[in-house]
C-alpha cells in the first residue's frame, strides 16, 4: 500500500484530504509543522511527499531542499500563492507539481494518481543512460559528462533525462511540458520552457551558441542528437 506524506497546517484541508486519500487505498502520515515533518521523515518510507507552502515554522521549499538531499520520492506543493516565481522555485527545488487553494479535489486525487504512476514506471528502468558522452545515475540522480560531475537543478535533470531517454526523436514543446510537469501551463509554458534549454546547454554544450547535443527543430521542438 503507498504512504503519503502530507504537511499542512490547516486541519479542516487534513480532514478533507484525509479522508479522500484513505478513500482510494492509500496510507497518510500527517505533519502541522516542518519541526513535526522532519521528525516524521526521519523515521518513516513514503512513497509521495505533499508539502504546504506556508506553514507555521517555515516553508514547503524548506522541506523540499531536506528531502532532496537524501530521496527523490515525489514531491507535490500545495499553497494558496500563485505566483510565478514561486512555482519555478517549487520545480527547480526538485517539485513534480504543483496545486494552487482551492482545487477540485478529483483533479488533485487524479494528480497523486498520476504522479505515483510514473515513479513505479521509472523505478523499473535501467540504472543508468549513456549517449553522447553525457551519462545519467538514474539511482542517485547524478550527471556526468566525460566523467566529470555537472551541477544540475532537479528540472535541468529532468529535462535532460527526458532527451536521452529518447535520442533522435523531435519533441514537441507541448509534449516537454506534459511529460515533465503536471503545473498550469499559463505559468510553466513555451517561454519557461526555453529558458530551461538555453540553461541546460550551458551546461552540457561545448559550445552553447551552437549546440550539437540538444537540436533546436523549427517549428517542430528540441531533438536529443545521439550522434554528438
Amino acid at each position: 500500500m503507498k504512504q503519503i506524506f502530507l504537511v499542512e497546517d490547516d486541519l479542516s484541508l487534513i480532514n478533507g484530504l484525509s479522508f479522500a486519500i484513505q478513500k482510494q487505498g492509500y496510507n497518510i502520515e500527517i505533519a502541522r509543522t516542518i519541526c513535526e515533518a522532519n521528525a516524521k521523515w526521519a523515521s518513516g518510507s513514503y512513497d509521495l511527499a505533499i508539502l504546504d507552502v506556508s506553514l507555521p515554522d517555515g516553508t514547503g521549499f524548506d522541506l523540499c531542499k531536506k528531502i532532496r538531499q537524501t530521496s527523490q520520492v515525489p514531491i507535490i506543493f500545495l499553497t494558496a500563492a500563485d505566483e510565478e516565481t514561486d512555482i519555478i522555485m517549487g520545480l527547480d527545488l526538485g517539485g513534480d507539481d504543483y496545486i494552487t487553494k482551492p482545487f477540485k479535489l478529483a483533479v488533485f486525487l487524479s494528480r497523486i494518481h498520476a504522479i505515483l504512476r510514473r515513479s513505479e514506471n521509472s523505478h523499473q528502468a535501467n540504472t543508468a543512460l549513456v549517449s553522447g558522452g553525457i551519462k545519467v545515475n538514474l539511482l542517485k540522480s547524478e550527471v556526468s559528462k566525460n566523467g566529470e560531475a555537472i551541477e544540475l537543478t532537479a528540472s535541468e535533470y529532468k529535462l535532460l533525462r527526458l532527451f536521452v531517454e529518447n535520442p533522435d526523436c523531435v519533441l514537441s514543446s507541448e509534449q516537454i511540458l506534459s511529460r515533465l510537469w503536471d503545473c498550469d501551463e499559463s505559468y510553466v509554458d513555451s517561454n519557461t520552457l526555453t529558458v530551461y534549454i538555453r540553461r541546460l546547454r550551458t551546461k552540457i554544450e561545448d559550445d552553447p551558441g551552437n549546440p550539437t547535443k540538444i537540436l533546436t527543430v523549427r517549428r517542430l521542438g528540441y531533438k536529443w542528437n545521439s550522434e554528438a
